[in-house]
């Protein structure tokens, strides 16, 4: 039988055809798929004819369509739908790519035709798109060891394989503790309905009678927040952060330390002091002192704000008769009941209104008003029933297809994130994207989000609007192909318009009796935007930091040993935690992606506070010329100019750490 994913698909928009795909047809789609690739590479590296842009360069960006397309599909069904045989399909398949990958870096007649492009490039009249894919490719050669001749391009290729498969371990090994731990929960006192419903899903998903609290995060923090049985609360708390560090065979932390040693010798290779210097070079940041700079700029402000919350919080502690100090798995218990007396919000109570539905919608009006979008459901076969699809247009032009997943389950790893099936290019002919946004909400009928649940909807729907605008020839640079701490600006920025009070009024409406979320509600909520900001930025500026001095300087044998001297340098508040302890840090070792780069939320966020007050000073949140920039120099740019010149063409100027500081309620008063 013919292989579907090999192939042309004859589907609405081109999408999958999921109803077709066999998880057995991967392999051999991977397979055909490379040797095409192989055999094109060889090819364009054979030509006879003297390099030119359209030989080379718009030659190998066409070369991997096929194996961008099979790709596309699994590695979104590996971290959404995951399944035993995609698991092992995954480990056999990270050292293969990395090893086909490999193969055309180091092949030198391939590097050489680009570099005599490059030297050439002043007279092949090239316009400035073309002049920067040009230079991205060859610095993309040079960073991953084109250079390199002999034993050190063998190690190099070796390092590379095995980091690749080191990487998918440590994310598999986490989506197994994950997976695998649960609380029968008897006693459910202090919890809301809400909770207690998704306790209720959660053990009827796993086949039991009854209540179980799981490690996802939309079910275990408002277990944290709500739960009067401290003694519950310790056992889940110790068992959230305890992932990838419960022994025996998903244990991850022998595997951050071999990741980290060979990260440091690749950037060694590679003619770099260390890894953190080899990563950042490309960066905005550009150094590791710039990184370290910003970062304590924002600690020191959060370090004196979370630690006066603490000292409220351990008073309530005591008053509830306890004679022990604030401990981690205390403190959003104590936050919630704060919250309660300083602003009169109880998520119990605010959570009607923030339905799922209405914040899909409340996030496609916003991109209605801004930029002219519009959503339209399909009924199109997906890979999991529950996700859903929309096609995107634009006065009648259809612009991508979306596809929302939102629901926590089994098969998914934990967090949130965008992906794309298929980018947006021009070069061939015009290529509209499929753009997916992964979430892991509790499942409900209907499915009620917490405020922070609504702002990630917002923040990946941010990510998606970078696909779906995207505008550019080359796909090599389109969409969120940008600096990696540029990369995190248009998902934070648009969870700036969550908080527009008419965004707000219009859809947070309840979700038995339609009425609008009552104004003074509507005010406290907004009042509380601030609330217990001391903790947030502590928990994740210590893992940017922890992240950082994993990765400047030489690698730790003990990674264990060095995070806990990070944190006790920085005096790291005793109730508070890494967001992300470095067994479970999957930002950082499930790839190269952020390692040395977790502060890039927080660079970019230096950007989204001032990109949001340029709204402000408008004094319209939907002023359509300041929407037009954002798109013209942003949205629709992808990488085809430096970050700083992106941000500086659409706002005039970059910003400084004050805009942060004052979002986050940490400015000098």
């Amino acid at each position: 039988m013919t292989n579907p994913l090999l192939s042309e698909w004859q589907t609405d928009f081109q999408l999958p055809p999921f109803a077709e795909i066999c998880d057995g047809d991967f392999c051999p789609a991977f397979d055909v798929a490379m040797e095409a690739g192989r055999a094109a590479y060889a090819s364009i590296a054979s030509n006879p004819e003297a390099p030119s842009f359209a030989n080379t360069i718009e030659a190998m960006e066409q070369v991997d369509d096929l194996l961008d397309r099979v790709a596309g599909v699994f590695f979104n069904l590996a971290g959404s739908d995951s399944n035993p045989a995609r698991e092992a399909l995954q480990r056999d398949l990270s050292p293969k790519l990395s090893a086909y990958s490999s193969e055309i870096i180091n092949n030198r007649a391939l590097f050489q035709r680009i570099e005599t492009l490059w030297e050439e490039r002043d007279e092949l009249g090239l316009d400035a798109e073309q002049m920067r894919v040009l230079m991205l490719y060859r610095r993309m050669f040079l960073r991953a060891g084109a250079a390199l001749e002999g034993d050190e391009a063998t190690r190099l290729t070796e390092i590379k394989g095995r980091l690749a498969t080191l990487g998918t371990q440590f994310t598999q090994n986490l989506l197994a503790d994950e997976r695998d731990w649960m609380m029968p929960l008897e006693d459910l006192a202090g919890l809301p309905d809400f909770v207690v419903a998704t306790a209720r899903a959660a053990a009827e998903e796993r086949g039991r009678e009854g209540h179980v609290i799981t490690l996802n995060r939309s079910l275990i923090v408002p277990f944290l927040q709500f739960s009067t049985r401290r003694d519950l609360r310790k056992r889940a708390y110790e068992a959230w952060v305890a992932r990838g560090a419960n022994g025996g065979a998903t244990d991850n932390r022998a595997i951050a330390a071999e990741i980290l040693a060979l990260r440091c010798e690749r950037a060694a290779l590679l003619g770099y002091e260390n890894f953190a210097r080899y990563k950042l070079e490309t960066e905005m940041a550009g150094s590791p002192e710039a990184v370290r700079d910003l970062l304590m700029q924002v600690w020191a402000p959060a370090r004196a704000k979370a630690l006066a919350d603490a000292e409220k919080l351990e008073a309530m502690l005591r008053a509830d008769g306890y004679d022990s100090p604030l401990e981690p798995w205390d403190w959003r218990f104590y936050a919630e009941k704060l919250r309660r007396a300083e602003h009169d919000l109880d998520e119990a109570a605010l959570k009607p209104y923030l339905a799922l539905d209405s914040m899909i919608a409340a996030a496609f009006d916003c991109a209605q008003r801004l930029f002219g979008l519009e959503f339209r459901p399909l009924e199109v076969p997906l890979y999991h029933a529950d996700a859903r699809a929309w096609e995107v247009t634009r006065d009648g032009r259809h612009m991508a297809v979306f596809i929302g997943d939102y629901f926590a389950r089994t098969s998914k790893r934990s967090g949130a994130w965008c992906s794309t099936m298929r980018s947006q290019r021009k070069l061939g002919g015009e290529v509209r994207p499929i753009v997916v946004n992964i979430c892991n909400f509790a499942k409900g009928d209907p499915a009620l989000l917490s405020y922070d649940d609504a702002r990630t909807l917002f923040h990946e729907f941010g990510h998606a609007l970078h696909q779906i605008l995207s505008d550019v020839t080359h796909g090599f640079i389109s969409g969120t192909s940008v600096a990696r701490d540029f990369v995190e600006l248009p998902s934070q920025l648009y969870e700036h318009w969550l908080e527009v009070p008419e965004v707000l009024s219009q859809h947070a409406r309840h979700v038995e009796t339609g009425e609008p979320m009552p104004q003074d509600l509507l005010d406290r909520l907004l009042a509380a935007q601030n609330f217990d900001q001391g903790f947030a930025t502590v928990e994740y500026v210590a893992s940017a930091l922890v992240d950082l001095e994993f990765h400047d300087g030489p690698p730790p044998a003990d990674p264990m040993q060095k995070q806990a001297e990070v944190l006790e340098t920085l005096g790291m508040p005793r109730a508070i935690r890494m967001r992300h302890a470095t067994p479970h840090f999957a930002h950082v070792f499930s790839g190269d992606g952020y390692s040395s780069g977790y502060y890039s939320y927080m660079w970019s966020e230096v950007m989204d506070a001032d990109a949001f007050e340029a709204f402000r000073e408008t004094g319209d949140a939907f002023d359509a010329q300041m929407a037009g920039r954002l798109e013209s120099h942003i949205l629709s740019a992808g990488g085809r100019d430096e970050a700083e010149a992106l941000y500086t063409a659409f706002r005039g100027r970059m910003p400084g750490v004050e805009a942060l500081l004052k979002g986050r309620g940490l400015a000098a008063a």
